[in-house]
Formats: structure tokens, C-alpha cells, sequence
């Protein structure tokens, strides 16, 4: 399994390249959700493959990357992308985040214009849910591990019709959460908590791509469509699931990310 150190950060990623296809294929980011791992994307990366580099990373405190002291910020998480970027020798790229990587992604979208060639936001917000809400769920963790709100986790990330015909599917992402790491989880957790990109929104100059779940708790339609309307040229596109979209709508998904990555620059 591939590691890289970041200023003694080691980060876990994958890069999937296109079969015979070229090795100077454009590149596209994926930035896993609170409590998830890159296997999160397992859904889309036969898709992107055809066309690009896929290359996915655990967020520092999750999955196998290191969990290092708490408590994190979005620009630390954010600047994580650039420096695995710059270890990897990869000067642009596109980005796809989705929830906590989405407010990754609005941060790199305003300060590291360089950086960032199409950028798409998935089930995100500038602000997600209130300090009362956090502590809680930090406090949560802190007493009595992951296991203590999984399963309240699983009912806000997938509608119950979705639970009930794709129990392997939701089965998998209840073993993400129940092995991440309880430190590195309340630390992202903080990080989710103190974030507010709402002045952030209209700096973004990069194409941009917002997706929501019509059926979201964590961040509702309502959010989605305040990105688009403040980030410059943004396209929306709301999907027939929950906060995880690009599982319970993986398709349709698919669908609207390999539109908007692969369409000229004047649409």
C-alpha cells in the first residue's frame, strides 16, 4: 500500500491509471467523508478510469493515514491536498469532494486557484451542522467509541429504502466507521465544526459541479443550491439519494461527474 510523508504526516493514497490508456491522463482528486476512507469511491474509479488518473488519499486521522494530534482545521486538511500533490509532482488537477472533503474543496477552490482545474462539491456545505450538534457527537466518541453512533450515522447517510435493497453496500460503509480511529474521527469532527466557507464561496473561480442528495439530512438541498448560487458559473445537480450520493446513486452519479469533468470549456 502506497504511503507518503507529509511534513511527518504520513497519508495513505491509491492512484488508479487509465488501461492503456496515457500516463499524462488528467488527474482527479477524491476526498473521502467524516469517518470514511478512500474506499469510499470504489464506485466511481471504473468510471473515471477510461478518462483520467484517480488518485484518492484517507484524510490525516482516518483510515490508514496517521492520526496525528487534534484538534484539526479545513485549511490543515486542505493544505494536505496540495502537499500530496507537490510530492507527487502534480501541478493541476481536478477535485471531488464530498461532505467533510467538500469543505476541503471550497477551500482549495478560493486560495489555491493554481491548483484546482474543475472542482465538484458533493453533499457539502459551507457550515454543517451546529457546535452543540459536534460536541455531542465528539463527546459521543470520546466515551464510548465508534460503535456508539454508527448506527445513527447509517440512518442519516442512507434513506431506509437504500438500506433495505443494498444491505452489502451499507453493511461496507458500517465497517469504514466502525474501524476508524475513535482520536482521529473527533479531531476531523472539530475540524467539520469550526468550518465556515460561506465567505469563501464567491472567490472560486474554478468550474464548478455541486451534487446533492434530494433526501440529504446532514446537508439538504437547500445547502447545495446556496453553493451554486454563490460560486460563480456553478452547475447544480441534485440526485435521488441521502448524504452519500455517490453510493445510493452511483450511476446517476457517475453520470453528472464524467458529464461535467469531460465537457468542453465553453459549456
Amino acid at each position: 500500500m502506497p504511503f507518503i510523508k507529509l511534513d511527518g504526516t504520513r497519508i495513505h493514497y491509491r492512484f488508479d491509471t487509465p488501461l492503456g490508456g496515457p500516463a499524462d491522463a488528467p488527474v482527479v482528486v477524491f476526498s473521502n467523508s467524516l469517518g470514511t476512507n478512500l474506499s469510499m469511491w470504489d464506485l466511481q474509479v471504473p468510471s473515471l478510469t477510461a478518462h483520467f488518473r484517480v488518485l484518492r488519499y484517507d484524510t490525516r486521522g482516518l483510515g490508514l493515514s496517521s492520526v496525528t494530534p487534534g484538534p484539526y482545521a479545513n485549511e490543515q486538511l486542505a493544505r494536505d491536498v496540495v502537499r500530496l500533490l507537490d510530492a507527487l509532482g502534480i501541478e493541476r488537477a481536478h477535485f471531488c469532494g464530498l461532505s467533510m472533503g467538500g469543505m476541503a474543496g471550497m477551500w482549495l477552490g478560493a486560495y489555491a486557484l493554481g491548483r484546482v482545474d474543475r472542482l465538484v462539491l458533493c453533499d457539502t456545505a459551507p457550515r454543517i451542522g451546529s457546535a452543540e450538534f459536534w460536541r455531542g457527537r465528539i463527546s459521543s466518541v470520546l466515551e464510548g467509541g465508534m460503535v456508539t453512533i454508527t448506527e445513527a450515522v447509517l440512518e442519516r447517510w442512507f434513506t431506509p429504502a437504500f438500506m433495505s435493497r443494498a444491505p452489502e453496500a451499507v453493511e461496507q460503509t458500517r465497517q469504514m466507521l466502525l474501524q476508524s480511529p475513535p482520536e482521529g474521527y473527533v479531531a476531523c469532527c472539530a475540524a467539520v465544526r469550526d468550518t465556515d466557507e460561506t465567505q469563501t464561496l464567491d472567490r472560486i473561480r474554478a468550474r464548478t459541479l455541486v451534487i446533492t442528495g434530494r433526501h440529504d439530512p446532514a446537508t439538504p438541498p437547500a445547502d447545495g443550491r446556496y453553493i451554486a448560487g454563490k460560486v460563480p458559473g456553478a452547475h447544480y445537480v441534485e440526485l435521488e439519494a441521502s448524504h452519500l450520493s455517490n453510493i445510493e446513486a452511483a450511476p446517476e452519479f457517475n453520470q453528472a461527474l464524467l458529464g461535467f469533468l469531460t465537457s468542453p470549456e465553453s459549456n
